[in-house]
């Protein structure tokens, strides 16, 4: 076993008991004021100096050298508005809230990883992020991404990385890839306009609902006959609400959808096929109202660090490496790999009754032998990065040097 792992293992429990803490009392995005507390004093601990309040509820902290590179690595925190249903021993104490997506592991692995790496001789800095509100948005619309960016938290990265939670996987894998592998996201909000009249006399009318169901089956075409059928996309109606009574014709529809994307290209076709579809509505004498949405870029993992982690997972640390399906979803760690190169891999972590555990759902859990896992990969991926550059950059200096010296 890999001193690293070996090192990661023997803080299980303490780890394991981070995280039931967090699980016990969960806290929604930008109200992680509880363990955004916990997350600081443990980092006083190792004798780190934790900022807190940034971007919001966000805690940040450095370990190592003052000189050279410096790679990010980033936990999020919050929780998300789900009744938990599962009967452990941890379970959510907060009604309506709970960690079903992984977060309060992501944490205490990223403790855990600074545990190990203030002991370590590295040739540059880990900047410890511990972000709010991956989940959801501010008032304004910000994302905690966003607002850890506006506080300035990037500056002076060269790399980061993030490790998420998979309940489908076993503990020992780590899943990974190049490119895109999460999506970008749009939301849209439609009201089609109409005019209400009797329904005994529709001709003296406009109805809403039925320039509604024209548009949705216009929609629902865009994929399927839009865009190339070798690219990516969803657009998907996901309400629609119209109508006073039986006999009177809808005035006023609305609808609501996401937007799911790879290519920026596609992304601009559906939105472009979407305002087209709305077009109907004009040409049998209503209206409508279109509001876009953008929400998070997708998260495309950088090429030379997807091979960084797959080579720390494999040779290093002898993990079952996989590659790492694109997948629809999305979530705001690509605004800070849009900024620098990054990579964001998934650590196996089905439970031990072999039942795989879905996210976002009321009985998300994990295996916690898992959280070493992670705590050793996070700690050896910047490890093995810091130390790839000091080497590139020594190299640099050395051929620079003989070239001078051959010219004199």
């Amino acid at each position: 076993m890999h001193p690293t792992l070996e090192k990661a293992k023997q803080l299980q429990d303490h780890l394991v008991s981070v995280r039931r803490r967090i699980h016990r009392h969960p806290e929604l995005g930008f109200q992680e004021v509880e363990t955004a507390r916990l997350v600081a004093d443990e980092l006083a601990v190792l004798g780190t100096t934790p900022k807190m309040g940034v971007g919001g509820t966000g805690v940040v902290a450095e370990v190592g050298a003052g000189e050279g590179p410096t790679v990010a690595l980033r936990a999020d925190m919050d929780a998300l508005p789900i009744q938990e249903r599962n009967t452990v021993s941890y379970a959510s104490e907060v009604p309506g809230v709970m960690h079903a997506c992984g977060h309060d592991a992501h944490v205490a692995a990223l403790l855990g990883a600074a545990s190990l790496l203030r002991e370590m001789d590295l040739p540059g800095r880990v900047r410890l992020i511990f972000q709010p509100a991956e989940e959801t948005v501010d008032d304004e619309g910000r994302s905690g991404a966003q607002r850890l960016l506006e506080a300035g938290v990037m500056e002076g990265v060269d790399a980061v990385m993030a490790a998420h939670m998979v309940g489908d996987t076993p503990v020992g894998t780590m899943l990974v890839s190049p490119g895109p592998i999460l999506a970008a996201t749009d939301t849209f909000e439609l009201a089609i306009l109409g005019q209400a009249c009797h329904g005994a006399y529709p001709h003296r009318g406009i109805d809403a609902i039925v320039l509604a169901a024209q548009v949705v089956n216009a929609i629902q075409s865009i994929m399927a006959r839009r865009i190339d059928p070798m690219e990516v996309g969803v657009i998907t109606v996901g309400t629609i609400s119209g109508g006073r009574k039986s006999n009177i014709l809808a005035d006023h529809v609305v609808l609501t959808g996401t937007i799911r994307s790879f290519n920026p290209q596609v992304r601009q076709q559906i939105l472009d096929g979407l305002r087209e579809a709305c077009e109907l509505t004009r040409c049998q004498g209503g209206d409508y109202e279109l509001r876009i949405s953008g929400g998070h870029p997708a998260t495309v993992n950088d090429v030379a660090l997807t091979e960084l982690i797959r080579r720390v997972a494999g040779q290093v640390l002898g993990l079952h490496v996989l590659p790492e399906k694109p997948s629809p979803v999305s979530e705001d760690f690509g605004l800070l790999a849009r900024h620098v190169p990054g990579v964001y891999f998934l650590v196996g972590a089905r439970p031990k009754d072999g039942v795989p555990r879905q996210t976002h759902t009321s009985h998300f859990d994990i295996d916690e032998d898992a959280i070493p896992f992670a705590t050793a990969l996070l700690v050896e991926a910047a490890r093995h990065y810091l130390l790839e550059r000091a080497d590139s950059e020594i190299t640099k200096s050395v051929l620079a040097l003989t070239h001078t010296t051959q010219e004199e």
